[in-house]
């Protein structure tokens, strides 16, 4: 709470970034999140909370840090935030040229081909970010996801409010997909290759008699394809994309399914 008041109070009034103590609890904020004991967000129920206070701790962890040269070998890069370091006590796999910010929480288990974590991010355990992944700030990923090649997790830090990406635990997210603007894909989902969610993206239930529609929003266990849909315009009609439904994962399949198997399931071919 000691924490929270001061962030609330530097928001408010930047000159007190000034201060020693104002800094050391925004650098305090950014550690514990690097160690995976805060959050930017959150599950409550089958909801999620966003914790907007140690967003702003990001924010104002910018401006107190100043740039320096980081060398790692024969490579060099100039910034403000550190890398993550110590992953054999951390107990993740690394390839080069994965890359994790500190302020990043990456749990035990998680392998990293050369991929990008930011700041604020949460990737949790046994989880594959693969090659050319990208972990936008604060985004949320779950147990056992596997984010395929070139995947893109949007990240966020203004407006305080706005919710983050969030992929939650045995989620396989399909190469090249882009999920934005605090989509939301729930447990044990399945996104076939290319689909994009935006916050208002429709994601259409095509299972049934007549279409169910959600908006940013994957439910429990769908197996998902790129769609599209008619949008009327001044210059006339156009397809505009959307995410299809087009079937749910059984609960048969082995929740590390491959994405081939589970687009099989329901007749898809691949």
């Amino acid at each position: 709470m000691e924490l929270k008041e001061l962030i609330e109070k530097a928001w408010l009034d930047r000159e007190l970034l000034k201060s020693s103590e104002t800094q050391n609890a925004v650098r305090e904020v950014v550690k514990l999140l690097d160690g995976g004991k805060l959050r930017v967000a959150e599950p409550a129920g089958d909801n999620w909370v966003v914790n907007e206070w140690i967003k702003k701790a990001v924010i104002l962890y910018f401006p107190i840090q100043q740039m320096e040269v980081i060398e790692v070998g024969p490579f060099e890069f100039h910034d403000k935030i550190a890398l993550k370091k110590d992953y054999k006590n951390l107990g993740v796999r690394v390839v080069p040229h994965a890359i994790a910010r500190h302020g990043s929480f990456v749990n035990r288990g998680v392998i990293m081909m050369p991929s990008y974590i930011n700041i604020g991010a949460y990737v949790d355990e046994g989880t594959m970010v693969d090659t050319w992944a990208t972990v936008g700030s604060c985004a949320q990923v779950g147990k056992h996801v596997h984010l395929s090649g070139g995947v893109g997790l949007g990240g966020v830090l203004e407006p305080i409010q706005a919710a983050p990406v969030i992929i939650e635990d045995n989620v396989f997210v399909g190469s090249r997909c882009i999920i934005v603007e605090g989509a939301r894909v729930c447990k044990e989902a399945v996104l076939g290759a290319n689909v994009v969610l935006t916050a208002s993206s429709k994601v259409i239930d095509v299972t049934g008699p007549e279409p169910v529609e959600y908006k940013g929003y994957v439910p429990p266990r769908s197996v998902v394809i790129p769609g599209t849909v008619p949008k009327k315009f001044p210059a006339g009609e156009y397809q505009v994309p959307c995410a299809l439904i087009i079937g749910t994962r059984k609960e048969s399949t082995d929740k590390k399914t491959s994405l081939n198997d589970a687009l099989r399931e329901n007749n898809v071919s691949v």
